[in-house]
């Protein structure tokens, strides 16, 4: 049995799985990020777990997505929300360790691939697949076709600045959509959000608070919680909207932990996107859910990559 390594690399987690190439995962597992000081650490842990299964030696290519993962060079390249810095050649440690191809692209890339060939993604050939997790990335399909770039890093609408001024993103600008639209935004927002309903909040007292926390409470009814999602709403759906223009989408796929909240939040993006958008576009474009929730995404996605990559070696 051949199978490939998918990893994805997130910056909160890092999950890795073992597929076959009708999708089926062998083997899955997941690991903290910042546990790992440098990247080959991570490598060699996920080599040692790889290594206690019997499945090792049928592992045929590897696929790797992270953020700003360059598809051409295999690498990291400034990631702002990993504590690795610089340029990181991910790939090729992969390769050295296991011996075998290895490939990389862009995260929201990957999960967009994986999306493509097992979910809504299947009947469309125009789409954005938003991932809605730490940071907020973007994988754009169009004609069916990955789109790429000139260097390898193309779809990074989470650093798109959508308010000026606005908050301090780790890329060091300001005002980029994946500080309002995203797990971390929406946190954010718990101490930014200037709210008469703020006082009477439970948020305000919990320690370490998570969007999953804002979500709960809204469904108990927590004004300023509903408050929150409503902004965050609206700041993601105005900036769809106009990212329209740029490939004319069939759908935007929300995918990550905030899209898992359920079908509410992403109606709400859709009417906020429809109010902004050009008359040409008005009732055009859907916004679904991932069909992937209960399935591992981006662990798919990657796999994929690398089972892509290996058949046109053929």
């Amino acid at each position: 049995m051949k199978l490939t390594l998918g990893i994805d690399i997130g910056g909160t987690n890092s999950a890795f799985g073992l597929c076959d190439s009708d999708g089926n995962i062998h083997f899955e597992a997941t690991t903290p990020t910042r546990a790992y000081c440098t990247p080959k650490e991570l490598v060699d842990y996920i080599h040692n777990v790889i290594d206690q299964t019997s499945l090792l030696n049928n592992i045929i290519g590897i696929g790797i997505g992270a953020p700003n993962g360059n598809y051409f060079t295999g690498n990291i390249e400034f990631a702002p929300n990993l504590l690795w810095e610089g340029i990181v050649p991910l790939a090729a440690l992969f390769e050295k360790k296991f011996n075998i191809p290895s490939f990389l692209t862009n995260d929201a890339n990957a999960a967009a691939m994986g999306e493509k060939i097992y979910g809504v993604g299947k009947e469309l050939d125009d789409f954005v697949l938003i991932t809605l997790g730490t940071g907020l990335g973007s994988g754009i399909v169009i004609q069916g076709n990955l789109v790429y770039g000139h260097n390898g890093l193309a779809g990074e609408y989470g650093h798109i600045r959508v308010i000026p001024n606005g908050r301090v993103c780790g890329c060091g600008r300001q005002g980029c959509l994946e500080t309002y639209a995203s797990a971390t935004g929406v946190v954010r927002s718990i101490k930014e959000l200037d709210s008469e309903n703020k006082d009477s909040s439970n948020l305000v007292t919990i320690i370490n608070p998570t969007a999953k926390d804002v979500f709960q409470h809204a469904q108990k009814g927590d004004l300023f919680a509903k408050e929150i999602i409503e902004f965050t709403a609206k700041i993601l759906g105005e900036a769809l909207a106009d990212f329209a223009c740029f490939s004319n989408p069939k759908a935007y796929i929300l995918f990550g932990g905030i899209a898992q909240s359920g079908v509410s939040f992403s109606q709400k993006v859709k009417a906020y996107m429809e109010e902004g958008l050009l008359t040409i576009y008005k009732n055009k474009i859907d916004v679904f859910n991932s069909e992937l929730h209960l399935k591992n995404a981006a662990v798919l996605g990657s796999s994929s990559l690398a089972w892509n990559e290996l058949n046109k070696q053929l």
